[in-house]
């Protein structure tokens, strides 16, 4: 079994986000970039399922510039076997990404296709589902827990109530909740050897797919400064606070 992994290149976590003086977006000269998350845990869980011999190939895509490299870089020090680059200059919006994704798997031919719920930068969380719907495939999204049987998967989801186990059908399409795993560290060893790990870059021209976002951002600003907070000498004054001055009762 074939398995894809979407990643992404997104700021760190670690890194507070800092909004443009004019407010066009987020600023992204000079800060350090990584792997979102999400789709560490969607690698690690390729990994894992390759070490358990239910798959085969484990092989990372990314959709972005050229610094995406960087990124698939990372998954191939992880264990990944070969990656995939498709060059876009501008930002994706998730319906395109999911389209560049749909051809990438013709391609392919994949069994399985692993992507992060969300990444932390637009918190959209669509891809997956997107995905899933223009190739016609089930899909188990949120999963925490994930087991291959013959022809099938076993996945279970992180709901609002609790959690749900599903069935499905190979092929199909899993996105990572964070209590599916914990990724592995790239060791030292697998990084040298990553370098030699062919990576395949690809126009997004090549696909026929017009990558132009369908939404304009007007203006991104920081969130409003928390207030600071104060003492109340009685419930009731509490309760008045808070149905005058906040409003929230």
């Amino acid at each position: 079994m074939k398995i894809l992994v979407p990643v992404k290149r997104v700021v760190d976590y670690n890194v507070r986000v800092r909004v443009k003086a004019d407010g066009t977006g987020v600023e992204l000269a000079n800060v350090k970039m990584s792997m979102n998350p999400f789709d560490e845990i969607a690698v690690e869980e390729a990994l894992r399922l390759k070490e358990a011999g239910k798959a085969t190939e484990v092989v990372a895509v990314s959709i972005g510039p050229v610094q995406a490299q960087e990124t698939v870089r990372t998954a191939l020090a992880m264990g990944a076997d070969r990656g995939i680059v498709v060059e876009v200059a501008d930002t994706v919006e998730p319906l395109t990404v999911a389209k560049i994704l749909k051809a990438v798997v013709a391609e392919e031919n994949p069994e399985l296709v692993i992507l992060g719920k969300q990444a932390i930068d637009d918190d959209c969380g669509q891809t997956g589902q997107m995905l899933a719907a223009l190739l016609g495939w089930a899909q188990g999204t949120f999963a925490s827990k994930v087991e291959v049987g013959d022809g099938t998967l076993s996945v279970t989801r992180e709901v609002d109530g609790g959690l749900q186990t599903v069935s499905l059908k190979l092929p199909a399409i899993i996105t990572t909740d964070l209590r599916l795993n914990e990724p592995r560290y790239a060791s030292l060893p697998n990084i040298m050897k990553a370098k030699k790990k062919p990576i395949a870059i690809k126009p997004v021209a090549e696909y026929g797919i017009d990558p132009a976002p369908r939404l304009k951002v007007l203006k991104t600003t920081e969130p409003a400064g928390r207030k600071a907070g104060v003492k109340v000498a009685s419930v009731a004054e509490l309760v008045a606070k808070l149905r005058d001055e906040a409003g929230v009762i």
